[in-house]
């Protein structure tokens, strides 16, 4: 077993820093896979991923000839997510465009549906919902139901005094834009890749390049090599976040009410706990492509057990505390509330602590992990 000396020289560790840095910029499928895809993948998944439901066709059988289902029509084609409304004749037709995926959603308007309501009744229709679709199809039952009070409370003023409905606030988004929900939680999900990626692939590459044996002999001691590992995937790492959050700002006007320099911080402490995960992945993989495997197998399930897609809330409960170990579920707390909620330090400091004490488990673990590679 070859020993290594432990002693820290801030020049060799500047030299390894410079090489590092240099061997990504200069390698054009590492420079490829860690620059371009981030900031692509922030400009098409903005608009992409939403839950919005837009530009869909709704099919409507119509058996009454009255007021109200002339009223309920003209509404739903006067919405902004519908962009035809399609007549059909018989309810077999209606079911044929649902099967056909030609419409999400359809409604049969039965021929008592205006009568009743002049009878001082509710009014029923029947909605059927394409369920290969589920979560748009309930969106759009969601947008449907809303049209159809507007249609009740205006036929039936009295009954909507008496209801009473709640009026709702939304808080930081009054609008509801989603894309001002979207864009902050993209913000650490490519960064939480483009920092696995750039560690993934630092011993990997020098093993499949054949310097890894040079490494071994060289003067340079075992904390600097691991520094060096470290350091240019916190500098590129916090630079790519620095600039999805200013294409946030300023490209895609999302509000950004909270402290920079603390958002800042958690960001450097965020890619800090990712670089650890990165390096074991290294460590253990003999070529450039096993690390990249490697850190999609660990980024996906991360991003998915993060909250930022569904709640961690609705996990089950074991699956809810590894989700406490992922260094994504806090800082997608952090980071979504600087955009929109102005979080306080004190509010900041509970997702933070878990971040400082996950970035020092997975630093340690990959000092061990690499230590065992160069002795």
């Amino acid at each position: 077993m070859a020993w290594r000396s432990d002693r820290f020289d801030l020049t060799r560790l500047r030299a390894q820093f410079t090489k590092e840095v240099l061997s990504v910029l200069r390698d054009p499928r590492s420079r490829m896979v860690v620059l371009v895809p981030p900031l692509l993948q922030l400009l098409v998944f903005a608009f992409a991923a939403t839950l919005e439901v837009r530009n869909v066709d709704i099919a409507v059988h119509n058996q009454d000839a009255g007021r109200w289902s002339r009223e309920l029509i003209q509404r739903l084609d006067g919405t902004g997510f519908v962009t035809k409304v399609r007549h059909v004749d018989d309810s077999r037709a209606l079911r044929g465009l649902i099967e056909r995926g030609t419409v999400i959603a359809a409604l049969d308007i039965p021929a008592d549906f205006s009568r009743r309501i002049a009878a001082g009744d509710s009014g029923r229709v029947q909605v059927l919902v394409d369920g290969r679709r589920s979560n748009s199809g309930q969106i759009v039952v969601g947008y449907l139901a809303a049209i159809a009070a507007d249609v009740g409370a205006e036929a039936v003023p009295e009954a909507a005094v008496a209801a009473a409905p709640v009026a709702v606030r939304n808080w930081f988004n009054p609008n509801l834009v989603y894309r001002w929900f979207i864009v902050p939680g993209l913000t650490g999900i490519l960064a939480l890749f483009s920092a696995l990626l750039i560690t993934s692939l630092s011993i990997a590459r020098e093993r499949e390049l054949g310097t890894f044996d040079q490494l071994l002999v060289s003067p340079t001691s075992t904390p600097e090599i691991i520094v060096s590992k470290c350091l240019p995937a916190l500098a590129i790492g916090t630079v790519l976040g620095l600039l999805m959050i200013a294409s946030g700002v300023w490209l895609f006007r999302t509000p950004f009410s909270g402290s920079f320099w603390l958002l800042l911080a958690s960001l450097a402490l965020f890619i800090l706990s990712v670089v650890g995960i990165g390096l074991m992945i290294s460590a253990v993989s003999a070529t450039q492509q096993q690390a990249i495997l490697g850190a999609f197998a660990i980024g996906v399930p991360a991003v998915l057990m993060s909250g930022f897609a569904t709640p961690v809330e609705n996990m089950p409960a074991l699956l809810q505390w590894l989700a406490q170990a992922i260094p994504l579920t806090h800082f997608l707390v952090i980071v979504e509330g600087s955009f929109l909620a102005a979080m306080t330090i004190s509010d900041i400091f509970a997702s933070l602590w878990p971040l400082a004490i996950i970035a020092l488990v997975t630093l340690t673990t990959a000092t061990v992990f690499v230590r065992g590679r160069l002795q």
